[in-house]
């Protein structure tokens, strides 16, 4: 991620702002465009169309909604932008996927970023940017890749009797940020998961191998919370402020998907808290494994000082030693040193040593 920022600056550094730079992962596919046009007495849906064809519904009546999986293919963004009259700063912070979630209110429309996660193949967690434009009668989306995150709200929709059918656009924009949010928990379920089984591994068998993981998941925390704690003021300003894009029905919305924001800034910081305190009881484990090794080694070591000590005299070969001359001097001597064992072992457990 840190070669990726820096090739992305370098590459921009002193072009003037609003130059068009996709920052993201160089993609050879072609960027896929998603069209809704719908109202309470009908909708429209094309699939994988040239933008020419979704952008011909422009001046249309009912909700537009253009959803573009791909930033790869710049033009077809600046002709995104130059229909709807979008300024160049916008779309130069479309396609620089480092963004902090952010909320910037223009005449005609209001930008919304934010994060997208969810597991991979891998089962790491991939972190994706959503833009979000919202109009007066359409909402645009750009998606970094091709996902099935919004499809709930295509099956809305469809439906003539869903709500979504009958509400303006403001309403499809707290429904994307809606499911955005949800998502949230579908990964924060998976940490709750990750870290059960860490704990119980902690106490059954710790292991060399549980340190990266337990490093990944911290990592993982704190990219969510950067992710989340932004959009907490995102969306409280989105409620406060006095436009002409959300109704105070929808507000009313916004604020339950504050309400969820807040509880996903506790459940992260609730898994912290925890993963912080399995590193701690994962170094301490380590630490008393090594006391135990080097007690063990220390009660031998003590055991065979004094045998060495005996071991050594009578090594010496001096000729008037008075045991060498004697049949019972080498069983005696091994028996003393039995006995040295065994009194210094039974010292050793009356002093819990053992």
């Amino acid at each position: 991620m840190g070669y990726k920022l820096r090739k992305t600056y370098i590459k921009k550094r002193g072009l003037p702002p609003g130059t068009l730079i996709h920052s993201g992962k160089h993609k050879d596919e072609k960027v896929k465009v998603d069209f809704f046009h719908y109202s309470n007495g009908f909708y429209i849906e094309k699939k994988d169309v040239e933008i020419e064809e979704a952008l011909n519904h422009r001046n249309e009546t009912g909700i537009k909604w253009i959803n573009i999986d791909g930033l790869h293919n710049v033009d077809l963004i600046k002709k995104v932008g130059e229909e709807f009259e979008i300024h160049s700063l916008v779309l130069e912070d479309i396609l620089d996927t480092e963004q902090r979630p952010k909320l910037d209110i223009y005449d005609d429309y209001i930008y919304l970023v934010i994060k997208l996660f969810s597991y991979n193949e891998n089962e790491e967690i991939d972190i994706e940017q959503i833009s979000i434009i919202l109009g007066k009668d359409f909402v645009i989306t750009f998606q970094e890749k091709e996902g099935d995150v919004f499809e709930s709200i295509r099956s809305r929709i469809r439906n003539k009797e869903s709500k979504i059918r009958r509400l303006s656009s403001d309403y499809l924009a707290y429904a994307l940020l809606d499911i955005v949010v949800d998502n949230y928990f579908v990964v924060l379920d998976e940490i709750s998961e990750v870290l059960f089984l860490m704990e119980e591994e902690l106490i059954m068998d710790p292991s060399q191998d549980m340190l990266p993981d337990i490093q990944q998941i911290k990592r993982e925390l704190i990219f969510l919370e950067k992710a989340v704690w932004p959009l907490k003021g995102l969306i409280t300003s989105l409620s406060k402020v006095d436009n002409d894009f959300f109704k105070e029905d929808t507000i009313l919305y916004l604020r339950d998907v504050n309400d969820h924001v807040e509880r996903t800034i506790d459940t992260i910081q609730t898994f912290r808290d925890i993963i912080n305190g399995i590193l701690d009881t994962y170094l301490s484990s380590v630490n008393n494994r090594m006391n135990e090794i080097m007690q063990v080694l220390t009660i031998i070591s003590t055991i065979f000082i004094p045998l060495t000590f005996i071991a050594g005299i009578y090594g010496m070969n001096f000729k008037y030693m008075p045991e060498l001359e004697s049949e019972l001097g080498y069983p005696i001597t091994l028996i003393v040193m039995l006995f040295m064992v065994i009194g210094m072992l039974i010292y050793f457990k009356k002093k819990k040593w053992l």
